[in-house]
């Protein structure tokens, strides 16, 4: 059994890092171990121009702790009144990485989601054109849609048939978490759909969020689901399939705001997800796959090169210590707690 464990520095195809004080306080955890992040673009107003864009990167870049190289790869809100031309422009600039579709109101601040497919079809077409992916949360919302089935159900109404509208659209199913959207994903042979896991969903399944009373931190939107679903997730995440690769959705919130009598959805994992992620693949004999979900599928997927800079992992014989929570200037945000001891630590 190998202690050490030398992976390109790994990136986050899927990060919040919200605005303002919060910003500022989250930035540094993630940049301390990730070389580049797909940064969501949900923020209040959402990012929807590429000048938002452009501005948000601004303020994240002046967030990040001048000692630490970080790259935030932008996204854009997919909204009904986007503008073709402005996302192309976005694109060729170099500026933007892919668009997000937010379903109206499936998660936090999804507000100005797209509620019809139609309104929207003339962006999907062009960014097939210009090879620019769409990021999909992939849940409906429709009222009579049971919360757990509401990935599957997003799979069979939204997504197989815009794909088949549009092949040549590169589409990413963001932080999965059924078995459905696992088999989605491996019976696909266009080279044009790929998933995010998070470090959360390969640890956490429903009983962690209910049974024995609820722990409002575990919440997160998708909501995690069944065992055999999260077992899904691990046999993807550890099966060398280039088509799965790392997207933490680590998403801060206030513990004000997460212990609200409506609470708010998301799981702040930026700090320990590779002592958790080596943990896990340790425990499915997999450690050799690693370097591949965190620091290669990813950038092949979006035609980037892998990181030139090396991250060295090493298990030690006492367990590594995370604090409960950091204090921002936004208030305290809790650090996911996998509910077991880990071992690798991060040592450059």
């Amino acid at each position: 059994m190998t202690d050490t464990l030398t992976i390109p520095r790994p990136d986050d195809w899927h990060l919040h890092l919200r605005d303002g004080a919060m910003l500022k306080g989250v930035v540094g955890h993630t940049a301390a171990h990730f070389a580049r992040a797909i940064v969501m673009p949900n923020l209040v107003p959402p990012v929807v121009t590429g000048a938002d864009a452009a501005a948000y990167r601004d303020r994240i870049r002046a967030a990040i702790p001048a000692s630490m190289d970080f790259e935030p790869l932008m996204t854009l809100y997919l909204t009904e009144a986007t503008d073709a031309d402005d996302v192309a422009l976005a694109q060729a600039s170099g500026l933007v990485k892919a668009v997000k579709l937010y379903p109206a109101g499936a998660t936090t601040n999804s507000q100005s989601g797209v509620s019809n497919l139609d309104k929207v079809h003339g962006v999907l077409e062009r960014m097939a054109d210009i090879g620019l992916p769409l990021c999909v949360h992939g849940e409906v919302t429709d009222p009579d849609i049971d919360i757990f089935d509401r990935e599957a159900a997003f799979i069979d109404r939204v997504l197989d048939p815009l794909r088949r509208r549009l092949p040549g659209l590169g589409v990413v199913m963001e932080h999965v978490t059924t078995a459905d959207a696992v088999a989605y994903v491996q019976a696909d042979t266009s080279g044009n759909l790929a998933a995010t896991i998070t470090t959360h969903h390969l640890i956490i399944n429903r009983n962690h969020i209910l049974a024995g009373g609820i722990r409002p931190h575990y919440y997160c939107l998708p909501v995690a689901k069944r065992e055999k679903h999260r077992l899904a997730l691990r046999s993807a995440a550890c099966s060398d399939d280039e088509r799965f690769f790392l997207g933490t959705d680590s998403a801060p919130h206030t513990d004000t705001a997460k212990l609200l009598p409506c609470g708010c959805a998301g799981i702040f994992t930026a700090p320990n997800t590779m002592s958790c992620l080596a943990h896990v693949f340790e425990e499915d004999d997999a450690l050799d796959k690693l370097e591949n979900f965190a620091s290669r599928n990813g950038p092949a997927f979006y035609k980037m090169p892998v990181n030139s800079e090396m991250m060295i992992l090493k298990k030690q014989p006492e367990p590594v210590s995370y604090p409960e929570q950091i204090e921002t200037g936004a208030g305290t945000v809790t650090v996911f707690d996998p509910g077991f001891d880990l071992f690798w630590r991060v040592e450059s």
